[in-house]
C-alpha cells in the first residue's frame, strides 16, 4: 500500500478564484461576455459557456455593447484592448489579478520616466502580451538563457526589469543574474507572486520524497507546465494529467510513496476526483 501525499497548495489561487467568482455571479444574466479564457481550465471554461456567458477574442463579438457586461480574464489586457472594449459603453468588469494589475502599474510609470522595461516570461503567454502593452516604448522578453546573455539594451537608459507571476523562481534568479552582469542600471522588481513560490517550493519538497509525482492541471496552463518542469526534475517518473481520465493508475503500482498537486487554476473537484481514485487503489496514509 502506498502513502500519498497531497500538496496543501494544490488549487485555485487568490486571484483565480476571485476572478472565477465574478463570473459565477453573473449566471443567469443576460448577454455576459469575458475577453478571453477566464482562466486557463477548459473544464471551467465548458462550465461557464454552459451557464450562458460567451468567451469572445475582440470587442467587435459583442451583441448589442450597452447591455452587456464584459469580465476582463484573470491574466489581465494590454492597455489597448481596455480602451477598446470601454469604447463599447458596455459594463466592464477587472477580474485581473491584482498581481498583475501592480505590474501593469509598475511599467506604465517606469516607461513614462524613460525606463528600458525587461519582462522575464513567456512572450506568449496573455499575462505577458497585457504587461507589455502597459509600456509607452521598447519592451524586451526574456526566457532563456541565450536570450539574457544576448540581450542588447541602452547603456544610458536605467532598466527595470519585471516577471510574469507564475514564472518558475529559481529560473527567474538565474536570468536576472546574467542580467545584472552586463554593467546597466539595473533595478529588479521580483514580481512573482507569494502563493507561485510557495507551490513551486512545496512541490519541489514533494517531488524529491516521493516514487511517482502527480500534477493535475491544463494543457494551457504556464503555471502548472513549470510546476510539472520543477517536479520532473525531482522525480522522472511525473506524470502531467487534466483530469483523472489522463491517469494510468497501472503505472503507479510500483509506488511507495506518491505526490499530488495542482496548478493555480485547477478546480478542487478535479483535484478531489484524482485524489480520491489513487487514494481508493492504493491508500495506506494519506495527506
Amino acid at each position: 500500500m502506498a502513502k500519498i501525499i497531497l500538496a496543501k497548495s494544490a488549487g485555485f489561487c487568490f486571484g483565480v478564484k476571485r476572478a472565477v467568482e465574478m463570473v459565477y455571479n453573473r449566471f443567469g444574466k443576460e448577454n455576459v461576455y469575458t475577453y478571453g479564457p477566464i482562466i486557463h481550465n477548459a473544464c471551467v471554461v465548458e462550465e461557464i459557456e454552459k451557464n450562458g456567458v460567451k468567451v469572445i477574442k475582440d470587442a467587435s463579438e459583442i451583441i448589442n455593447p450597452t447591455t452587456a457586461t464584459i469580465i476582463t480574464r484573470s491574466h489581465g489586457i494590454s492597455k489597448k484592448t481596455e480602451d477598446a472594449l470601454r469604447a463599447t459603453k458596455a459594463e466592464i468588469v477587472d477580474a485581473t489579478c491584482p498581481f498583475v494589475l501592480k505590474i501593469h502599474k509598475i511599467v506604465k510609470e517606469e516607461s513614462a520616466k524613460g525606463s528600458q522595461i525587461v519582462i522575464i516570461g513567456n512572450e506568449n503567454h496573455p499575462e505577458v502580451e497585457g504587461i507589455k502593452g502597459w509600456a509607452t516604448g521598447e519592451v524586451f522578453i526574456v526566457d532563456t538563457k541565450e536570450k539574457a546573455e544576448n540581450i542588447k539594451l541602452d547603456p544610458s537608459r536605467n532598466v527595470v526589469i519585471v516577471s510574469q507571476t507564475t514564472f518558475n523562481y529559481k529560473k527567474f534568479q538565474e536570468l536576472v543574474e546574467i542580467l545584472s552582469k552586463k554593467g546597466y542600471n539595473i533595478s529588479i522588481r521580483n514580481t512573482i507572486c507569494n502563493a507561485t513560490e510557495e507551490r513551486q517550493t512545496e512541490a519541489r519538497q514533494i517531488a524529491s520524497q516521493v516514487d511517482s509525482m502527480i500534477v493535475i492541471g491544463d494543457s494551457s496552463s504556464s503555471n502548472t507546465r513549470k510546476l510539472y518542469e520543477i517536479c520532473l526534475n525531482e522525480c522522472p517518473n511525473t506524470f502531467y494529467i487534466q483530469t483523472i481520465n489522463d491517469l494510468e493508475l497501472s503505472k503507479l503500482s510500483s509506488s511507495d510513496y506518491i505526490g499530488i498537486t495542482a496548478g493555480a487554476s485547477t478546480p478542487q473537484n478535479i483535484i478531489e476526483e484524482v485524489y480520491t481514485n489513487v487514494r481508493t487503489e492504493f491508500c495506506r496514509d494519506v495527506r
